[in-house]
């Protein structure tokens, strides 16, 4: 992807790589900065969650389960976007931590639950995030910042939902 291969660090739209200050051509390029957004994004709360021995996709996992407990581990994966073959090692780890416990639903299916340390360790994941959440959207003009979620949702789900919420789908 074209989005991950040039930059090393940045300062308004001018880029310094290997000590030379250039001018980023990809700046105006929303799916560009959308990666460099959401890498960023990513980066920072990760930092802010190894403390506890988790990163973002654990603690969307547990938040997953704890909403929806018994859900399958096929059916996480699906709606976490993870694939099969990653999501075995990913629940292993979950479950070694102590925080995940898989149960046998029928011959193939894992049923997943949030083991009591599990909930102790989401309750403390979950102020970290809102921590991390808020300061993002602090960094966004007051004005704009009712228009970043549904901005967001609409680029990920594309034309057929931001239609559906009263948007021109144009």
């Amino acid at each position: 992807m074209i989005y991950n291969s040039i930059i090393r660090s940045r300062n308004g739209d001018n880029h310094t790589v290997r000590g030379v200050r250039m001018k980023d051509p990809l700046i105006t390029l929303c799916g560009y900065l959308l990666q460099r957004a959401s890498s960023a994004a990513l980066a920072e709360l990760n930092h802010r969650l190894a403390p506890l021995g988790l990163r973002h996709a654990g603690v969307a996992l547990l938040m997953l389960v704890e909403a929806r407990p018994g859900i399958t581990q096929s059916q996480a994966g699906r709606v976490l976007d993870i694939q099969r073959a990653n999501m075995v090692p990913f629940v292993a780890r979950l479950e070694g931590l102590g925080v995940l416990r898989r149960r046998q639903v029928d011959g193939r299916s894992q049923a997943l639950e949030l083991t009591s340390r599990g909930r102790l360790l989401l309750e403390r994941a979950r102020r970290v995030v809102a921590a991390h959440e808020a300061e993002l959207l602090e960094r966004v003009p007051a004005k704009l910042r009712p228009l970043v979620l549904p901005i967001l949702t609409a680029l990920w789900q594309g034309e057929a939902q931001s239609s559906a919420a009263g948007g021109s789908g144009h």
